[in-house]
């Protein structure tokens, strides 16, 4: 007689790997949750990086000047200029102008030394328009966006003091 071969994993085997698998992802996920705050840091200085980099291509775009005001620690707005140094301002703002990085970074506050305007060259309005935006996290973690007077934008470390 013929006997078949029979293939499968036996409970006792399933048992096992399923205790190494927990073992594993009992090590794991600790320092995956220490990461975190170090990307939330990350994505926020990204994200603040690619709104201001867009205000510059729309004030080239539309041959117009673009501002960028941050309002508080986790509150900013980009608006059109007009050319008119925010005098109306107030009757374009819609709530979809302004932005709000705790919505999507947690714990991340920023601190802002001026309001960037860009112009329809894409560069900054005025020196004292130039900026440097400095990002903090609740682990202590710092980033900051620095803006130069020739309208680039980029994401660098934090120096220790």
């Amino acid at each position: 007689m013929l006997r078949k071969r029979q293939s499968g994993f036996t409970l006792i085997e399933m048992m096992i790997v399923i205790a190494v698998l927990t073992i594993m992802a009992s090590i794991a996920i600790p320092n995956f949750m220490s990461l975190l705050p170090g990307m939330r840091l990350n994505g926020a200085a990204r994200q603040v990086m690619g709104d201001l980099m867009a205000a510059r291509m729309k004030a080239v775009k539309e041959n117009n000047n673009y501002k960028v005001t941050f309002q508080d620690s986790t509150h900013y707005e980009i608006w059109d200029d007009d050319g008119s140094d925010g005098a109306d301002h107030d009757s374009e703002t819609t709530s979809d102008d302004i932005k709000n990085i705790q919505n999507e970074y947690d714990n991340v506050i920023f601190s802002s030394t001026g309001d960037p305007i860009f112009t329809p060259r894409g560069v900054i309005k005025s020196l004292s328009s130039t900026a440097t935006i400095t990002f903090q996290n609740t682990s202590g973690g710092c980033k900051k966006v620095k803006v130069s007077i020739t309208g680039r934008v980029k994401i660098a470390e934090c120096e220790d003091s």
